[in-house]
């Protein structure tokens, strides 16, 4: 079983920063393609960010151009860099490999707000 630990949230204002963390509990993140879903509040977990082993990534088009996923194999670790946050961006975070998903992590909260 693998056990995934996301951080990097909090509170921006909107047009900030905030970079993403996802680490695993063991070092096969390296095998799999990965990505970054998130849930706003009533709404249905989607996915934002993919990155394939190769390091090819794909976007949802609200977040082109100012996301960025990618994945330091060494360090068992995947990112997600946030620029120019909107409030729409306000969700928990969460990452996870691509289909089939493993267990769920507990997220990490992202507030875009004034």
């Amino acid at each position: 079983q693998v056990q995934l630990v996301e951080s990097g949230g909090g509170l921006v204002q909107p047009g900030g920063s905030l970079r993403l963390s996802c680490a695993a509990s063991r070092s096969i993140l390296i095998i799999y393609d990965m990505a970054w879903y998130r849930q706003a509040p009533g709404k249905q977990r989607e996915l934002v960010a993919g990155i394939t082993t190769g390091g090819i990534t794909n976007y949802v088009d609200s977040v082109k151009g100012r996301f960025t996923i990618s994945r330091d194999n060494a360090k068992n670790t995947v990112y997600l860099q946030m620029n120019s946050l909107k409030p729409e961006d306000t969700a928990v975070y969460y990452c996870n490999r691509q289909k089939p998903f493993w267990a769920w992590g507990q997220g990490t909260q992202v507030t875009v707000s004034s």
